[in-house]
């Protein structure tokens, strides 16, 4: 772990024991008592930038808003939690866009295989017309995603078996994906294997066999300890992820505009910060898991891509998104797909 990574995140770690994740103030003294969820643990770059948020909120807003927090998927695995957002069980949920596809289709668009091809082409895309008309899509359904969508990273492919050097290593492939209609149409695409798992039991399903490899960014590598039970990780960057910030619509508009106001402009500041965050540790996250046993290989993407292009993934994705919205994906990520 590099000092670097070593800093941010234990140098945080007195201040997450006595962060608001559990309470800030008695509940009697908040007028809006709020609950939060997501999949990841403490020491993610977004708990760590969710904590300053809750306290900001706080002072902020005088005290009239607690909002507490339960990660690591303390209250279900994400398809649960999504029906509890839905529901108002949940007042607010970080959620990749591919799981949110379940319930919001075109939400998965910016998950396209191989349409991003570094960080600036991602924000250039989601802070601008891609992520617009996401947000609108998802505002139909009923739920308010925030301004800036949070970062998860680009997704590689690990395994217990064998690297992934080339598209003809993932034909039987048993890989773990998470239950979103496009990593299983992806990944078919490539002839594996494919169990939709959601990731609260994966580590599990790695563990015991049920399948041999997943793909996730890094930092996900690294916060669950996949090096006990993946050896090999194939650096094949097939998939930028991130997190919408998601509030259930109606507790949304039943708050004063003041008090949205805050919240929006602290949430969003906050998801810029956890992005710098993330670039910052990305950086050594190599290092650390090859210190812990993990064998690094890098691969030709553009054999990846070319085997979706023939499978007819693209086309297929293009019919279903519809024109306008395709066209909107390829002018924000300045290519053909």
């Amino acid at each position: 772990m590099s000092l670097s990574r070593r800093s941010l995140l234990k140098g945080t770690a007195a201040g997450l024991i006595a962060a608001p994740f559990i309470s800030l103030r008695p509940a009697s003294a908040a007028e809006f008592d709020l609950k939060m969820a997501n999949n990841m643990p403490l020491s993610h770059p977004t708990n760590l930038s969710l904590a300053k948020a809750v306290k900001a909120i706080e002072e902020q807003t005088g005290g009239r808003v607690k909002l507490t927090v339960f990660p690591q998927s303390q209250l279900g695995a994400d398809t649960d939690v999504l029906g509890q957002l839905r529901s108002g069980g949940v007042d607010f949920f970080h959620l990749s866009p591919l799981i949110l596809s379940t319930f919001v289709a075109n939400a998965s668009i910016s998950g396209i295989g191989f349409a991003f091809k570094d960080y600036d082409s991602v924000w250039k895309a989601m802070d601008g017309d891609l992520g617009a008309y996401v947000r609108a899509e998802i505002e139909g359904k009923g739920l308010y995603a925030f301004d800036r969508i949070w970062d998860n990273g680009f997704r590689q492919i690990s395994s217990s078996t064998k690297p992934i050097a080339t598209p003809a290593d993932l034909e039987n492939f048993k890989i773990r994906v998470p239950v979103s209609p496009m990593w299983t149409s992806m990944f078919s695409a490539f002839g594996s294997a494919t169990t939709s798992i959601n990731f609260a039991e994966t580590y599990t399903a790695l563990q015991t066999g049920i399948v041999d490899g997943q793909e996730n960014p890094l930092q996900i590598l690294s916060d669950f300890k996949l090096w006990e039970v993946q050896k090999y990780v194939s650096m094949t960057n097939h998939m930028w992820d991130g997190f919408w910030l998601l509030a259930n619509g109606r507790m949304w508009r039943g708050l004063p505009d003041d008090v949205k106001e805050i919240m929006a402009n602290v949430f969003n500041a906050e998801a810029l910060v956890q992005r710098e965050t993330m670039a910052t540790i990305n950086t050594s996250l190599r290092g650390e898991l090859e210190g812990n046993g993990m064998v690094f290989n890098d691969v030709t993407t553009a054999d990846f891509q070319k085997k979706l292009v023939d499978a007819g993934f693209y086309a297929e994705w293009k019919g279903k998104f519809g024109d306008d919205a395709w066209a909107k994906l390829e002018a924000a990520v300045g290519h053909s797909l």
